[in-house]
């Protein structure tokens, strides 16, 4: 009797399912997670590594496609100050010191600081002067420049291309004046161009200095900034664009090179040593400007002016 009881207990407990009850689990269970998600947004799915590794991509593009900021400026003395905001340099805040000698500089500055209107205008005590300009002679004036945009070299070429347009670009190679720069940019907008590049390091920025030289032109063409520029030259190809290289030993005239005429990039170096290496061999063409006259080079601003010159009649 007690082996036929143990038997009995012990098909009982092989019976499959709850014995006591589930407590609403299993009817839980049966109602779904609602619909499956996608592939690609599913954890661990061969999609959803794929989805994740093209949103990465995307965010580094952005970020890379903003070409950052340079650094602050302080333009010192009251002649300068003046000139400054004569030309249109952009401004944040006009520093006075206090108890200035009011003569017709200053007054003519705070007229036009006042004018141009969004420049703040500070009294500050001489010894804070000082020490904002690291003890220049600074006349109780000093101007405060912000930090300038920069465009990203791709954008320059996209934007041209977005308007039906052939990109005409200027880039430079080695060129540490700011004037020189202000000078290009000038040209770059008289003849229609749509912007200007410059390497990240050991080349000119857009300072005060530029501002003034391009007589308020940079503010309606943009200047970008390469981290390299072999390569920035590189993906301007890839995109379409001749590169034009200009060098005083250059194969072919400016004159009798037809790829003026269509997308392009013009790359200008330092009135000394020309071209660099690597760039010069990245270029898919070398020209040079004849000059009857027997001089041996010119600055970046002419030059460039005289081969801009030959794309837009080429263009017109």
């Amino acid at each position: 009797m007690a082996g036929n009881s143990q038997r009995r207990n012990r098909r009982t407990s092989n019976k499959k399912g709850a014995q006591v009850g589930s407590g609403g689990k299993r009817r839980r269970g049966l109602e779904g997670k609602g619909p499956t998600p996608p592939a690609s947004a599913r954890k661990g799915h061969v999609q959803n590594r794929v989805a994740n590794s093209k949103a990465k991509l995307t965010a580094r593009r952005q970020v890379a496609r903003r070409g950052g900021k340079g650094t602050s400026e302080m333009v010192v003395g009251r002649n300068p100050v003046f000139e400054a905001l004569r030309d249109g340099v952009p401004a944040t805040t006009l520093y006075v010191q206090q108890y200035i000698e009011n003569d017709e500089r200053v007054r003519e500055a705070l007229q036009l600081a006042a004018d141009r209107g969004g420049i703040h205008l500070m009294e500050a005590p001489r010894p804070e002067l000082d020490r904002m300009t690291n003890g220049l002679n600074h006349q109780g004036m000093v101007l405060q420049v912000p930090p300038y945009e920069y465009a990203h070299p791709e954008d320059l070429a996209a934007t041209a291309f977005d308007d039906g347009e052939d990109p005409l670009i200027v880039a430079l190679d080695g060129i540490t004046d700011p004037r020189n720069l202000g000078a290009v940019v000038r040209s770059v907008t008289a003849f229609g161009g749509h912007g200007v590049v410059v390497p990240e390091r050991r080349a000119a920025g857009m300072t005060a200095g530029a501002w003034k030289t391009s007589a308020g032109t940079a503010a309606r063409t943009p200047v970008a900034r390469a981290t390299n520029l072999t390569r920035a030259l590189e993906s301007y190809q890839k995109a379409g664009l001749a590169v034009v290289g200009l060098a005083a030993d250059g194969d072919t005239e400016v004159g009798d090179l037809p790829a003026l005429g269509g997308p392009v990039v013009i790359v200008v170096g330092s009135e000394g040593k020309g071209l660099s290496r690597l760039v010069g061999e990245t270029c898919d063409y070398r020209v040079r400007i004849p000059m009857p006259g027997g001089a041996e080079s010119l600055n970046a601003g002419v030059a460039a002016g005289v081969v801009l010159y030959e794309a837009a009649r080429r263009r017109s």
